[in-house]
């Protein structure tokens, strides 16, 4: 066994990326909230990163073979949390998607999912390593990942059950499904897809409204386009520079909406400019691509497919999030990894990136 106390297999390098960006959400987050009710925020940001790198370095410690090997008994408890969330959930601007602790303490049982998916689509494909995919081998690893999607959505939350998905399609693609395969399933799911949205019988009323808004939001300027309209304003109003460091009129003047977690990058953009969003986009690319690497160096398969599960979340997120931010995506709720407010989010990044660490410290071992 390599000797783990020491961390000297750690990616420093990719931790440091990481804290620069989670300095620039802590800044962010200040500003954002400095004339709300939210002020404060940046604070609990802190604590929140704080305990996030704990259990980082904690999980580091841990084989990931081991978490493997008891995957299926999580996956078991994360799907009874989200039944446990529809029935005792304590519900927010009309969706229950927390458990309420003593302490005030809110447990979003649909973040952590994300990980437990990650390790057990790993674990299913690891298990298939070099068998040719069957229609059979298709539908067990749809139905893993749309069981806890299922129960995510009767919260209802789209944003987050989104998630789930390139979890599924990095599973199928690194377990080598073929291209005839791929062209079947993409023309279901567009039928399927073109039928719902034909109907509307499938999209709940806000849902509905979400994507009228992304189609032409001045069609409801005031109601349901009013946060895509104000981000436009916020993004295009930061100019090549920004107006700077809690300087933002659409920001201070609380005209964009949740400028602290959802819409953080459009707050960032309208300080920061250009060059801003430029340098933390390039933040996001140096952290994937140190992600990639480690997934290249790792020991055995089922390190690559966890840290390429990790990668598929995270981009998805960044471009749901950020094309949210700009217009060319319906708002969805998606938070931007290390940079939106949200104690259950940081906490998931940075598990996961402690099993990516889990990972790189036992390339080398047999």
């Amino acid at each position: 066994m390599p000797r783990l106390s020491s961390y000297r297999d750690f990616d420093w390098v990719l931790l440091g990326f990481v804290l620069l960006l989670s300095l620039i959400s802590v800044l962010e987050i200040k500003s954002a909230t400095l004339h709300t009710k939210f002020h404060g925020f940046d604070h609990k940001q802190i604590q929140f990163l704080a305990g996030g790198i704990f259990l980082m370095f904690v999980i580091s410690l841990i084989d990931y073979h081991r978490l493997i090997d008891i995957i299926h008994w999580a996956y078991g408890v994360s799907v009874l949390s989200l039944i446990a969330v529809l029935i005792v959930g304590t519900k927010v601007l009309g969706g229950r998607r927390w458990i309420k602790f003593p302490g005030g303490i809110h447990f979003q049982p649909s973040e952590w999912v994300k990980l437990v998916l990650i390790l057990a689509v790993a674990r299913y494909f690891w298990g298939l390593a070099g068998k040719e995919l069957t229609w059979g081998d298709i539908g067990k690893a749809a139905a893993m990942v749309m069981v806890p999607m299922a129960l995510v959505l009767k919260q209802p939350d789209l944003g987050t059950a989104l998630t789930y998905l390139p979890i599924l399609i990095c599973g199928l693609f690194l377990g080598g499904i073929r291209v005839k395969q791929v062209g079947l399933v993409v023309l279901a799911i567009a039928l399927i897809g073109g039928v719902a949205w034909k109907s509307g019988k499938h999209l709940k009323p806000y849902q509905q409204a979400r994507i009228n808004a992304f189609m032409d939001p001045d069609s409801d300027p005031r109601g349901s386009g009013y946060q895509i309209r104000q981000s436009l304003i916020a993004v295009g109003s930061g100019g090549i520079w920004g107006k700077g460091a809690n300087k933002g009129t659409q920001t201070q003047g609380d005209f964009l909406p949740i400028p602290y977690t959802d819409f953080i990058f459009a707050a960032f953009c309208e300080e920061h400019g250009f060059v801003g969003a430029i340098g933390v986009l390039l933040l996001y690319f140096l952290i994937l691509m140190r992600l990639i690497q480690n997934a290249q160096t790792a020991s055995d398969l089922p390190g690559s497919f966890i840290i390429m599960g990790v990668v598929a979340v995270i981009v998805f997120q960044i471009a749901v999030n950020v094309g949210m931010v700009v217009g060319l995506m319906p708002v969805t709720g998606i938070p931007l990894p290390l940079l939106s407010y949200g104690g259950s989010s940081v906490l998931f990044t940075f598990l996961s990136l402690g099993i990516v660490m889990n990972i790189r410290m036992r390339r080398f071992v047999n």
